[in-house]
């Protein structure tokens, strides 16, 4: 799992050889608050890791010190309702899709029977990518043409997936900008319509956050979660940015449970977050 991490955070942790060539047993506070800013975490975030921390720090201080971001009570919501319904949901270019046939990858790897819904109907090419993977990985789908209404493939998949005994079901939603009124309006029909197909679905909504985007996807976020309320976090594209430390501001800022990290193309390109490992990633960078 370690060389997993390190391949993702390749970027983050070569930007971090640029301030710290050479590995030491301690290093000063000026130091690693050059470190952490420089790997994209939020300034104020700092400020605060670094209040409680002596002028000279260790691997076991630093270590600490960032593990207490990770110290709220998240909620990793599951449900042995079958079928467990999930709504995937992001802006466009997050990486939602390719997330979506990962997710359902790993489902299927556990002997699930899972079903795909593809509920973005405003881009005719979402619709066409999702189907695509679906094929390559031999797994049902419920579509429609682009611009019919995504409420009703959420209604006709999970109904489908009861009739026939399926345990995951999955749904694409659209991902236009978050600011925009009528997305807002979109996703709160999929959430009342999916409720009278099933009662208490859909179980989880997850959030796909671009790691590229760095701490700016925080605002997605919270756009996202006063909309219908986000109960986890997909972080995808973190091995294309050495922005790995702005895991650490979406924690500090969302408090919501980080289940996945995306990383890489193929559909077994999916880990599950682990905070100790990923601190431990980074400061292997640093400390002897």
């Amino acid at each position: 799992m370690f060389s997993i991490f390190k391949k993702v955070l390749d970027k983050t942790t070569k930007a971090i050889k640029g301030i710290a060539p050479k590995k030491h047993k301690n290093i000063s506070k000026d130091e690693f608050e050059e470190i952490l800013l420089e790997a994209d975490v939020n300034y104020d975030l700092v400020e605060r890791l670094l209040e409680s921390l002596p002028e000279t720090i260790n691997k076991i201080q630093a270590f600490n010190s960032l593990i207490s971001v990770f110290q709220y009570k998240a909620d990793f919501k599951h449900s042995e309702e079958k079928p467990f319904v999930e709504m995937i949901i992001g802006v466009n270019g997050a990486g939602k899709t390719t997330t979506i046939a990962k997710l359902a990858n790993k489902y299927k790897k556990d002997g699930k029977k899972v079903m795909l819904g593809a509920g973005d109907t405003f881009r005719a090419a979402a619709i066409e990518q999702l189907s695509r993977w679906a094929v390559k990985l031999d797994i049902p789908i419920v579509s429609t043409q682009q611009g019919h209404d995504p409420s009703a493939v959420v209604y006709d998949t999970i109904e489908s997936a009861i009739a026939k005994k399926f345990d995951n079901v999955i749904i694409d939603t659209a991902g236009r900008l978050h600011t925009q009124t009528n997305l807002n309006e979109e996703l709160k029909k999929i959430v009342r319509v999916a409720q009278k197909a099933k009662e208490g679905t859909p179980h989880r909504k997850m959030l796909i956050l671009d790691g590229t985007q760095g701490s700016s996807s925080i605002n997605q976020a919270k756009a996202f979660n006063e909309m219908i309320g986000i109960d986890g976090i997909i972080i995808t594209k973190l091995d294309g940015t050495a922005k790995g430390g702005s895991i650490l501001s979406i924690a500090d800022e969302l408090k919501m449970p980080i289940f996945y990290i995306g990383t890489g193309e193929q559909p077994d390109d999916l880990i599950t977050f682990k905070a100790n490992e990923y601190i431990n990633t980074i400061l292997d960078e640093i400390f002897v």
